[in-house]
């Protein structure tokens, strides 16, 4: 199987040599529409790049209107148009903002643009591989994903307004196009959108599991796959079982929006009429929605995490802690992903019964997440650690891990999530554990493979001081949530000074301060925006491995064209973490490099694949003799 593995991509390869010997292609079909996995791969970058922006400009404009209550917001008029009235935000535009937010940043930046991005650059690089299984279909996922964006932007631009029902969407506000100007055209433009997105996550997990199954180079096993190849394959997994699930439920709601359908409805009354909507249960939508929301956290963030295994390895220079035990605990969060998704729905008069066993499961995946942050620790101890930007994001990631995760299993506690339920508390713990934590995972990303994405190095002290302002202003962005949610104060609420007995003056102070540094934080962020766009053109060279790193993308040319290796794929020996290996001459050893070149430093165990080596080059010299005769 793997000669034939070999055999496939080696006439792959040539078949691309013998398209290239005629005509090279235009600009359009390779930049554009491209079928080479790394262009796919910074087209998903670039464009989440310019999401993530958009998505926390967003943010800052309702963070105004929550930290500066009496602020004028005349000066945004020219931006917002008539969603100010008399200096303030339009009540409505408020929800809109928050659920437009909600939407860019989970789906369009951190689905989208973390594992779109990493996925398809690394997968093949890594694996051994010339392309994904299916370049066209690759193509068609960044497509489709781009008509999604395009329809979601566009729903900004509309009289009444884009979709406001907050990023869940529950019905009934959006299930009814009367309910509010958020619910018309904006509402239906939002379940188009994300129409369009699954389908293009769908045609990438397909992708990706296929490639990762089927296109391994020699020796390539499971076991000495990088944990970044594990993570976005069961990424993959959970994103294939789990997304369809979010299209049922965006379909019985357009059923509901459109046709006179009840799936949704029952029993509904709008300025005093009722409406014929008889038997149907908001409560499904709910149910529908979480069985995806819950795995998408875990698919925003095991690509994550999966880079941090890397990263922290590399410029740790040792071997990752347990190898194994880190590809069963994301075997086993893949698994209980999927069994915890009501957990968020403990306040809807579930049964008291089967909310003590979602508690029960929700707190079990404590423990392999636990296994993750345990291992990095115990791979950073005694290190030799070098601080690239990439690792300081790393670290930063594991340490947003811990304390999001910590009031994770607070909220886990069904009789103290139904009174934190909907407070700024949750708002603290699913940024600081899913948004931030997977934030900082793209950036370590980005500093670590710029080098391989486009053949230069970016500013090293642009990138320390884009870090250390970065981790510095989001604990002061939401660990104060943390206070104020217990002590209250609710979510997506426009105006906290409608509250009574003078409530307001209690949260007035803090949420000034979390404005601040919400705006202070989004404004670093054009320090990595410069570093990252100036660097593409005017960086430094990049050498072809300059971490030392022993994965099999840095085997490539340091410009790498399509099909990645020019000539023959390189095989696969050892696991990709020998680093600091007592006895080997440098502290690293590629993957690549077969053990009867390092009779210094093998293990008893490793000398006896020596033999096998020897046996499997003699079997294939003579196939290939064959083969090209």
């Amino acid at each position: 199987m793997a000669t034939a593995t070999l055999h496939a991509n080696e006439a792959h390869a040539h078949g691309h040599d013998h398209e290239h010997e005629h005509h090279e292609p235009g600009f359009i079909r390779k930049y554009i529409f491209s079928e080479d996995h790394k262009t796919i791969a910074k087209q998903y970058l670039i464009t989440g790049i310019i999401w993530a922006f958009f998505g926390g400009a967003l943010s800052i404009i309702f963070r105004l209107q929550l930290g500066f209550p009496d602020m004028n917001l005349d000066w945004l008029k020219p931006v917002l148009g008539e969603w100010i009235v008399e200096g303030k935000l339009e009540k409505e535009f408020y929800l809109a903002l928050v659920t437009m937010h909600g939407t860019i940043m989970v789906f369009f930046v951190l689905t989208a643009g973390l594992s779109g991005t990493f996925s398809n650059f690394l997968i093949p690089l890594q694996i051994g591989a010339r392309d994904m299984a299916s370049g066209f279909l690759n193509m068609l996922s960044y497509w489709f994903f781009f008509l999604s964006s395009v329809i979601m932007f566009a729903s900004l631009f509309i009289e009444t307004g884009p979709a406001s029902g907050g990023w869940v969407i529950y019905p009934p506000l959006s299930a009814l196009p009367q309910a509010m100007p958020g619910s018309g055209l904006g509402m239906t433009m939002w379940l188009t959108s994300m129409t369009f997105f699954i389908v293009s996550q769908l045609l990438g997990g397909v992708n990706y599991i296929t490639t990762v199954i089927n296109l391994r180079t020699r020796g390539m096993s499971f076991t000495k796959m990088p944990l970044t190849i594990w993570a976005f394959f069961l990424t993959a997994v959970l994103g294939l079982l789990s997304f369809p699930v979010l299209l049922s439920a965006a379909l019985l709601l357009i059923f509901d929006r459109s046709f006179g359908t009840s799936f949704y409805l029952s029993e509904i009354y709008i300025g005093g009429e009722a409406l014929p909507n008889v038997g149907g249960s908001a409560i499904l939508y709910q149910h529908l929605f979480w069985f995806l929301g819950h795995p998408e956290v875990y698919i925003v963030l095991l690509p994550a995490l999966g880079i941090t295994s890397e990263v922290i390895a590399t410029n740790a220079r040792k071997p990752i802690f347990g190898y194994r035990a880190m590809i069963g605990s994301m075997m086993g969060i893949t698994v209980l992903a999927f069994i915890v998704w009501a957990h968020h729905m403990f306040v809807t008069g579930m049964n008291p019964f089967l909310g003590s066993v979602f508690m029960f499961l929700t707190l079990i995946i404590a423990v392999p997440s636990a296994v993750k942050a345990f291992n990095y620790i115990t791979t950073l101890w005694k290190g030799n650690i070098i601080f690239t930007p990439g690792m300081l994001f790393s670290i930063g990631l594991v340490s947003l891990f811990i304390s999001g995760g910590v009031t994770g299993i607070i909220l886990g506690n069904s009789a103290l999530d139904i009174n934190l339920h909907d407070t700024y508390f949750v708002v603290a713990h699913f940024h600081l554990v899913m948004g931030a934590a997977s934030f900082f995972g793209l950036l370590a990303g980005v500093y670590h493979w710029f080098p391989k994405l486009f053949g230069r190095m970016m500013n090293k002290t642009l990138g320390y001081v884009h870090f250390w302002l970065t981790f510095a202003g989001v604990y002061c962005v939401f660990f104060p949530m943390h206070y104020i949610g217990i002590a209250g104060f609710p979510r997506r609420y426009y105006s906290f000074t409608a509250l009574a007995n003078n409530a307001q003056d209690t949260f007035a102070d803090m949420n000034a301060f979390i404005s601040i540094a919400a705006i202070l934080t989004f404004t670093a962020q054009g320090i990595f925006a410069f570093n990252f766009f100036y660097s593409i053109f005017k960086g430094k060279k990049a050498t072809q491995n300059p971490w030392n790193s022993n994965t099999l993308e840095w085997t490539t040319p340091i410009n790498v064209g399509h099909g990645n290796w020019e000539g023959e794929i390189p095989a696969v020996y050892r696991w990709p973490y020998d680093y600091s290996k007592p006895g080997a001459s440098e502290d690293f050893i590629p993957q690549n490099v077969p053990f009867s070149a390092t009779p210094e430093s093998n293990l008893p165990e490793e000398n006896e694949e020596i033999a096998k080596e020897q046996e499997i080059e003699g079997l294939l010299a003579a196939q290939n003799d064959v083969y090209n005769h």
